[in-house]
């Protein structure tokens, strides 16, 4: 039995395809090969098409199955993860009203402070677990105020992940996970908040139904199947936003190990068994993948929005020659510290550390006579650890602290500069995992399917590739490097 996942990120769309038997990967692929454009048509907007986002992941599906290297009528279930907080909005004919209003949006902002003061700070915390912040119940709230004519005809409102796995079966679900990344959950009412809709105004029967995250969500539609060569009995087992699917893509589902990610965006991810959350806002709190009213398991969620965004633009802008992995080898020439140059990597839109505030991105104590290039790709890179490494220490305001960090060995971890400045900045080992969004994907297929008895057993095979543990050599060259890092930003915030 073969299983199949989709990772929707902002770049670009993965497939994979996995033995459910030995849970190894059979193929795995990407399309396109130029990252997906972030559509910005005014400052703080960040919108992507979500029929480029079906037509991508059913070339990359395309690709895949062409490649023979498996039969794709074996495949016998799919899994879906998803950016997250993202908004799609349907009309009764299931046609895409509007681009969605994207994760790092940040338009809504001033609508969700202004909700989070008229609900009550306590009642939104206590029972959303987060302030509505630019999260996609204020997304909604924002078309609805701004563009009443495209409101009106709203007959769905779903994540990117519920749009994909509609476009496959021409059903619709969702579920409490994603709705709770929506601010559209009460966790203590297990449903939707009564109080954000009624605050907004928004109808009951604007989502679809709510299903489990791991269960069926739908069986493939004959056309869809034969269109892309798969047996039309295939169902959609699995459906979760990307750092929850990561979290269970590296085996983080129980308290006391954190998940991190560094791709366009840097996250660090821990699970509590208790309803926490932060009270000022400034990490959120989200149904993890194996989150039931009867065993709460929550995920705690830091985001940095600017992480690898931050490295794909100094590639473009200064670097065009040069691949990701000789930017890394030039800027291990520059020594740690970066002969005090110091990146603030915060150029892409509000910062939830800083509670939507939003600062920039920026360089400081540059020094034409003294810096080089190799200075301008180290202090980036560090920048971006001790950024992840500031917003670590703000998890620990709910209880959250970290015995060691699991994270895939891909992005911003395939950098020595990158995993050697997080370790020793945090005083946390890393482990690097034979892992990714998609392959997890298609584990939390096997689970929905009922393959796997439990979601421990879908993961208990993922290989650790390599140890990262702090050095003796270099930790208090860091540990100074990352205070003055600390310093300069708290005279910016």
């Amino acid at each position: 039995m073969l299983l199949c996942g989709i990772d929707l990120g902002t770049s670009a769309i993965k497939f994979s395809v996995v033995d459910a038997a030995n849970q190894k990967l059979i193929f795995t692929c990407s399309f396109p090969d130029i990252e997906n454009e972030i559509y910005s048509p005014e400052l703080g907007f960040a919108e992507q098409d979500p029929e480029h986002w079906w037509y991508c992941v059913k070339q990359a599906i395309i690709i895949g199955n062409s490649s023979g290297k498996y039969n794709p009528k074996d495949i016998s279930a799919i899994g879906i993860s998803y950016q997250m907080h993202g908004l799609v909005v349907l009309n009764a004919e299931n046609k895409v009203l509007r681009n969605s209003i994207i994760w790092c949006d940040s338009r809504a902002t001033g609508i969700g402070e202004k909700a989070f003061n008229d609900i009550g700070n306590q009642n939104c915390q206590s029972n959303l677990l987060n302030s509505p912040g630019n999260f996609t119940a204020s997304k909604l709230a924002w078309v609805k105020q701004n563009q009443p004519h495209i409101y009106d005809q709203i007959d769905k409102v779903l994540l990117p992940g519920d749009y994909i796995s509609g476009c496959l079966c021409h059903s619709y679900t969702t579920s409490s996970s994603a709705l709770s990344e929506g601010i559209f959950w009460d966790f203590n009412q297990h449903g939707l908040s009564n109080d954000i809709l009624t605050y907004f105004g928004f109808s009951k029967d604007l989502f679809p139904k709510i299903k489990p995250v791991f269960s069926s969500h739908g069986q493939i539609d004959k056309q869809i199947a034969h269109e892309l060569g798969l047996n039309d009995q295939v169902e959609v087992t699995y459906k979760a936003g990307d750092q929850p699917n990561n979290a269970f893509s590296l085996g983080v589902l129980e308290p006391g190990e954190i998940a991190t990610t560094a791709g366009t965006s840097g996250v660090m991810y821990g699970v509590s068994a208790s309803l926490k959350f932060d009270p000022q806002n400034r990490v959120n709190s989200f149904a993890h993948v194996n989150h039931t009213n009867e065993s709460i398991r929550i995920g705690v969620l830091m985001c940095i929005n600017g992480t690898g965004i931050l490295n794909r633009w100094l590639k473009q802008n200064f670097f065009s020659n040069l691949s990701y992995p000789e930017m890394n080898a030039l800027g291990a020439k520059s020594p740690i510290g970066s002969n005090g140059l110091i990146c603030n990597p915060f150029g892409n839109g509000s910062e939830r550390i800083f509670n939507n505030k939003t600062i920039g991105g920026s360089w400081h104590n540059l020094d034409f006579n003294r810096h080089s290039n190799a200075d301008m790709i180290r202090s980036s890179q560090e920048g971006i650890a001790f950024a992840m490494v500031y917003g670590l220490e703000l998890l620990e305001t709910t209880g959250i602290k970290p015995t060691h960090l699991k994270a895939g060995l891909a992005n911003m971890y395939l950098s020595d500069i990158f995993s050697n400045a997080i370790v020793n900045a945090s005083h946390v080992g890393l482990e690097l995992m034979e892992s990714d969004g998609a392959y997890g994907a298609a584990l939390g297929a096997g689970v929905g399917l009922g393959y796997y008895h439990t979601p421990n057993e879908a993961v208990n095979k993922i290989k650790r590739i390599k140890e990262v543990h702090p050095s003796k050599d270099t930790n208090d060259q860091t540990q100074e490097a990352y205070a003055l890092w600390k310093e300069n930003l708290h005279k910016l915030i």
